[in-house]
């Protein structure tokens, strides 16, 4: 794989990351609304569930920020490393 597909894949997987971050931070919001609303309703089922469930999602949140920094700082540092914005200056030049 030369560098900078390689680079490209390593920045599509920083966004799908990123993307996923978001999706998870959008389920714990969602899940502290239902908590909240339940407080008037007072499910015995909700009242037993929904805190673990928000726990989990919360964990999984916290381990996709933490992968998304560290790959995000892989990519950057391939980027550096690799001098990518000159390979890709000269790709589209040849292209030319």
């Amino acid at each position: 794989m030369d560098k900078i597909r390689k680079f490209d894949l390593m920045e599509k997987i920083v966004h799908e990351l990123q993307d996923l971050k978001n999706s998870q931070q959008a389920v714990i919001q969602k899940l502290a609304k239902i908590e909240v609303d339940n407080i008037d309703l007072g499910d015995k089922r909700l009242d037993k569930d929904l805190p673990d469930m928000h726990q989990r999602v919360a964990d999984n949140l916290d381990t996709i920020a933490a992968i998304l920094e560290y790959f995000a700082g892989q990519t950057d540092a391939f980027s550096d490393k690799n001098n990518i914005a000159a390979l890709k200056e000269q790709e589209a030049i040849s292209k030319v």
